[in-house]
């Protein structure tokens, strides 16, 4: 009964224009309705946390009702192995990123399963390990030492990484730079060093974030000031 709750509330809501968007993204699998992240998040909050419904959602073929899944999930109910499971339904560049924000992020054994995926065969997961850092490096219960080794790696891999963890790696650089004064010269030097990062987001005008810009801006000066 709650399962049709949502898939009413979702066809309610459906957007022509973004359905015709995600037509051009060519994601052949995935059905969508066409609503905005910032939408799927007010309709989460009318459906309310529920894990079970959360697993039953996550097997739909289907982009709104995944993210739906991934807001009204508990991180506390969610253990390693259906992390384990939901990681190869990401690999969608915009699904990952929320996937992580809104629940990897929370679950208690993220730093460890990260730590392990950075180092995977397996594109998505390195991605995704990489992603958390950009939050991890938020958390100031973690030493800055712990980011030396990883900005080492980035710095020697990331010019020939797989397109999306690129991303990942130069977005989790704009966040580990922001923790100090000696992190942010370390970030710099790595980017000095690598040079611009190209990303291919597909056919619109997005560009990887220039972290040295936003490491070297006005704020970050008087920060470490």
């Amino acid at each position: 009964m709650i399962k049709l709750k949502v898939f009413n509330l979702l066809e309610e809501n459906k957007n022509p224009r973004g359905i015709e968007n995600w037509k051009k993204l060519n994601y052949q699998n995935w059905s969508s309705y066409g609503i905005g992240l910032t939408q799927l998040k007010k309709l989460a909050k009318q459906v309310g946390k529920n894990h079970e419904l959360a697993l039953e959602l996550w097997k739909e073929p289907n982009y709104d009702i995944k993210v739906i899944s991934i807001l009204i999930e508990d991180p506390k109910k969610v253990n390693k192995i259906q992390i384990e499971n939901m990681v190869n339904g990401t690999s969608m560049w915009i699904m990952s990123h929320i996937w992580v924000q809104n629940l990897f992020s929370k679950v208690s054994f993220a730093k460890e399963l990260s730590e392990s995926w950075r180092n995977s065969n397996d594109d998505v997961k390195r991605r995704i390990g990489y992603t958390y850092l950009y939050y991890l490096a938020r958390d100031k219960k973690v030493l800055d030492d712990y980011f030396i080794p990883i900005m080492n790696h980035i710095k020697k891999e990331i010019q020939g990484e797989e397109n999306f963890v690129k991303d990942a790696m130069n977005n989790s650089l704009l966040t580990i730079g922001q923790r100090s004064k000696e992190l942010n010269m370390k970030c710099l030097e790595v980017c000095n060093s690598v040079g611009k990062i190209i990303v291919d987001y597909g056919e619109n005008s997005c560009e990887a974030v220039d972290v040295v810009k936003h490491l070297t801006s006005e704020r970050m000066l008087k920060k470490f000031k």
